[in-house]
């Protein structure tokens, strides 16, 4: 046998080892240098990382009733390395889930182990795709769960509570405006997976999960807000109103009972319905508040001296203040009669007269302090500061019209926060609609308190302009705000309707309001009531005063509060009746007095409103007009006996 030379087996040698230490020098320097690179494309290769968030914190109302809740729901996704043919399974599944095809076979084509399809399915859905990937033995398809947000009541506080996104980001209402701390945790997790792509089970379940979102406790009383919801339904109804508004406060704390705004909408289906219907007219519309602001006018005008209730002034029908005359409602005049009556009976002069004594600074001055012109910081989002001249561009006009509540513009909540002052001792407190925060072990996080914001007017004038606001209800235009039973104060309110772009007035349109709160023997309750362009009868006594008894009527009820007088003797007026506005008149000594002191009642059927009024003043009758047009019915009979001061109530219609 031939054996090879030594030389030429010591080269070989040399040659084997020398490969050896080239293999050994380059494991080194993959170990060594490139290992992190090396190790990373590998757990790239072989693990998923996705994001999972934990669910929102619910939302309750003041007594633990749940108002917005999470529940876990199934979203579907693909692995699209595992889908073999994402054209054919596209065509398949668009009619499943309801989604274009187009759309799906993007999805299904892109790079990647992981892509949503569908994200919280409903659970129809989720049961068809289950039984088409079971019976077509479909690869490439799962779920995972995910929070998806539930709204129990439907429409019930819509535009308090909002709405979240598929995100699971809220973008409206307090699902907005509290999105940091109602949110849950985001947690990355990574998945160990197999060569193709596909989770190993024991990863799925080996990280720790994140604490879900802190809870949110409102000040919403349920029973309220619905009571306050059915009213202002049968109000839109009735009126065939383009929206309304009606918000409850406890005037004591600041707490908000209660915020409706029509049109509403389903924040479980809110993507169905208008963006115009997720607007929260509470917040977020401003008016010029007519009459409703005579009550704070009033307010400062005692708290300045300028003028007091017993002071008598002239009222001849009307005003001229540079160049703009500002007369009664009915273009009549009343004569001689205290400043108290012109409150009762919202008599414009007077006021005009008032705010020309104020002048625009102080106007101004108690404006803001009543905290009008800026937001009232509510927890809510979208809220508008509503509008006050400068005093530089204030003109003598602006003075005098700014008294009859125009030349300035507010937002419903601003107004009740302002009134509830007067019903606070003079105390001015910021609203608020949250009441605590508990993290998801039920702990108390933080809580809300009475804040007061500063004392505009003091409680002795607050008290007495209380009283003044009371007679409204009791004797003047605010009747139909009564309260069968209890003790209530108000002011009504009707103003021409500002364009939405805020140039001019809608010819034709109104904002009919009313304030008030009660009952006076122990105040726990203010609402405003607005309603926008009703049709036909547009008079905030005739409008909204009927939608604020009707409400506190099952309000007083719900919330317990015994009765603070024994019920009065009169019928509640129908809500589709117009409501009274009282026209008060000097006591000139009445025509033909019998030797009883009474006087034979004058016919006023066929008369005009105007021309009733005087008539009835000519005698010393009050006026209480209901419809429009001329007179065809009057509560006291042509002829009839009737003492000097009777309040005589005439219906008018239509020619």
């Amino acid at each position: 046998m031939h054996l090879p030379s030594t030389k030429k087996f010591k080269k070989l040698c040399l040659l084997m080892l020398g490969l050896l230490v080239v293999l050994v020098v380059r494991l080194a320097w993959v170990q060594l240098v490139d290992g992190g690179t090396w190790s990373e494309r590998a757990r790239e290769q072989l693990q998923e990382s996705r994001s999972l968030k934990t669910p929102r914190g619910a939302i309750y109302d003041r007594g633990g009733k749940e108002l917005a809740i999470s529940h876990m729901a199934k979203s579907l996704y693909a692995n699209p390395r595992e889908v073999k043919d994402p054209d054919g399974l596209a065509k398949k599944l668009a009619p499943l889930l309801k989604m274009d095809e187009n759309v799906l076979r993007d999805r299904l084509k892109v790079k990647g182990a992981f892509i949503w399809l569908k994200r919280t399915l409903e659970p129809p859905e989720y049961q068809r795709i289950a039984a088409f990937i079971e019976r077509d033995k479909i690869h490439g398809l799962n779920f995972l769960e995910e929070s998806r947000r539930v709204y129990p009541n439907d429409m019930l506080a819509a535009h308090v509570l909002g709405f979240v996104g598929t995100d699971d980001k809220g973008l409206a209402g307090i699902e907005m405006a509290m999105d940091a701390v109602i949110r849950g945790q985001t947690h990355k997790q990574i998945l160990d997976t197999d060569s193709k792509g596909t989770p190993i089970f024991k990863s799925i379940f080996a990280f720790q999960k994140p604490k879900a979102g802190q809870s949110i406790y409102l000040t919403i009383d349920s029973a309220v807000q619905f009571a306050v919801e059915q009213a202002l339904d049968r109000a839109m109804q009735r009126t065939q109103a383009q929206g309304a508004t009606m918000i409850v406060m406890n005037p004591k704390t600041g707490e908000i009972l209660a915020m409706a705004s029509r049109p509403s909408f389903n924040p479980n289906t809110f993507f169905r319905f208008r963006e115009q219907d997720w607007r929260n007219r509470a917040i977020a519309s401003i008016y010029e508040p007519g009459s409703t602001f005579k009550s704070l006018v009033t307010a400062a005008a005692f708290q300045e001296k300028v003028v007091t209730a017993q002071e008598i002034f002239n009222d001849t029908g009307a005003i001229d203040v540079g160049g703009r005359v500002i007369q009664n409602w009915d273009g009549g005049s009343y004569g001689a009669m205290p400043f108290a009556d012109f409150v009762k009976y919202s008599i414009n002069t007077g006021f005009a007269a008032v705010a020309q004594r104020m002048g625009g600074k102080r106007m101004l001055h108690y404006a803001e302090n009543f905290g009008l012109g800026k937001a009232t910081g509510v927890e809510l989002p979208g809220e508008e500061e509503g509008i006050l001249l400068s005093l530089d561009s204030m003109q003598p006009a602006d003075v005098a019209t700014m008294g009859i509540g125009q030349a300035v513009a507010v937002t419903p909540l601003q107004l009740l926060t302002a009134v509830c002052s007067l019903a606070n001792d003079g105390k001015l407190l910021k609203p608020h609609i949250i009441k605590e925060i508990r993290d998801s072990d039920g702990l108390l996080v933080s809580y809300s308190s009475p804040q007061v914001v500063r004392q505009p007017v003091s409680t002795e004038v607050a008290h007495e302009v209380v009283g003044l606001m009371e007679k409204v209800v009791t004797d003047g235009g605010g009747k139909r705000a009564r309260v069968e039973g209890y003790r209530f104060a108000g002011k009504t309110g009707t103003a021409e309707r500002l364009r939405d772009n805020g140039a001019g007035y809608d010819p034709g349109r109104y904002i009919a309001s009313f304030v008030g709160f009660g009952p006076l023997d122990d105040i726990q309750l203010a609402a405003l009531v607005a309603i926008d362009s009703p049709r036909g009868l547009y008079y905030g006594g005739e409008v909204a005063a009927p939608v604020f008894a009707e409400a506190m009527t099952q309000i007083v009820r719900i919330l317990g509060i015994r009765p603070s007088q024994p019920p009065a003797a009169f019928q509640p007026p129908k809500p589709a009746q117009p409501a009274a506005l009282r026209q008060p008149a000097p006591q000139p000594p009445a025509p033909a007095p019998t030797p009883t002191g009474k006087m034979p009642m004058p016919d006023v059927r066929g008369r005009t409103i105007r021309e009733a009024a005087q008539l009835l003043k000519q005698h010393g009758l009050f006026l209480i007009p209901e419809g429009s047009g001329v007179a065809v019915r009057q509560s006291v009979a042509p002829q009839a006996p009737v003492s000097p001061g009777t309040e005589i109530t005439v219906r008018f219609e239509p020619r």
